[in-house]
């Protein structure tokens, strides 16, 4: 007897049953639009996020300026703002036909014979928003100084991620709410611990598994590996995991993140004692955390736990 090969054909078995399982749930909750990672969602998925996106509003803290973006940001700003550097692999950017009406239209007919219309693209001002609290940034930095108790925002946005995978826990397109941190390395520091314990709480009420884990971001290149063991090292960024449809390990579902300075040096960003302001901010997933739920109390909301539908007032 092949033990080896026993073990493969059985391990292939759970793959192949698990992966089936996975398509049966997608198929349940989204609609495929052609492209990896990008789906329409039903109407049961999105009255689960908006009461999801209520809940999370009932946790904000007091004093909070409440800011919801658009999926495009200045480009301008995003490279000032360091992501080239750290994650340029991911970053989507927005680009049009530019010129006169007749290179437009010669551009535009390039398709109807056959040929490549892209070729007369060239970039706007614009990119695809890849996380929702950068735009906030500048927006404070225009405010001007952070108060002694330092500065509060809530922010969301539809978000972009170049990173095709018919995976459910890799969507290109994805909804993140955010509350940001704006202060003296003190204040942001309690503000981070304080979500900790209150994301642990969060979860406990969703009926959710969990463990809440130390991580880093998906730095590029070689450099990028250096940077993610000093993140690591700092312990700059916490994950709350879970376990998701199309993957063999706990995927994150909310990050906690200190950027330290980073932030507030490259916008001016200051304390009340006049020094560079830190960042720091708690990120919810809000479709991987939607996902999760189906995936843990099942497809039919009607059957879930009475004290997770009473929680989320469903």
């Amino acid at each position: 007897m092949n033990m080896t090969t026993d073990v493969n054909t059985a391990e292939d078995a759970v793959v192949a049953q698990r992966r089936r399982k996975a398509e049966q749930f997608a198929a349940e909750l989204f609609r495929p639009l052609g492209v990896q990672g990008i789906y329409a969602r039903t109407e049961a998925y999105e009255e689960l996020m908006t009461r999801l996106s209520a809940l999370i509003s009932s946790i904000r803290e007091p004093d909070n300026e409440v800011l919801r973006f658009p999926p495009v940001m200045s480009r301008s700003q995003l490279e000032k703002a360091g992501y080239l550097k750290s994650f340029p692999n991911l970053l989507g950017c927005v680009c049009a036909l530019h010129g006169s009406e007749a290179q437009i239209h010669a551009a535009a007919l390039r398709h109807e014979t056959g040929g490549d219309w892209t070729e007369a693209l060239s970039p706007a001002d614009l990119v695809l928003t890849p996380a929702a609290c950068y735009p906030v940034y500048p927006i404070a930095a225009r405010e001007g100084t952070i108060g002694a108790g330092g500065k509060l925002f809530d922010v969301a946005a539809e978000c972009f991620r170049h990173e095709p995978s018919r995976h459910l826990d890799r969507l290109q397109s994805f909804r993140m709410r955010e509350y940001v941190c704006i202060g003296s390395p003190e204040v942001v520091n309690c503000f981070g611990d304080r979500w900790i314990t209150k994301a642990k709480r969060f979860a406990d009420s969703l009926g959710l598994s969990y463990e809440i884990a130390p991580a880093t971001d998906p730095f590029f290149g070689r450099v990028g590996q250096v940077m993610a063991i000093s993140q690591l090292q700092q312990s700059l960024k916490f994950e709350l995991l879970m376990a998701l449809p199309s993957a063999s390990r706990m995927t994150a579902c909310m990050s906690f993140n200190s950027h330290r300075d980073h932030f507030g040096d490259i916008w001016g960003l200051k304390d009340a004692d006049g020094n560079v302001a830190h960042t720091a901010c708690v990120a919810f997933g809000m479709d991987r955390l939607a996902i999760g739920l189906f995936w843990a109390h099942g497809l039919r909301i009607e059957r879930w736990p009475d004290a997770v539908r009473q929680t989320l007032s469903l």
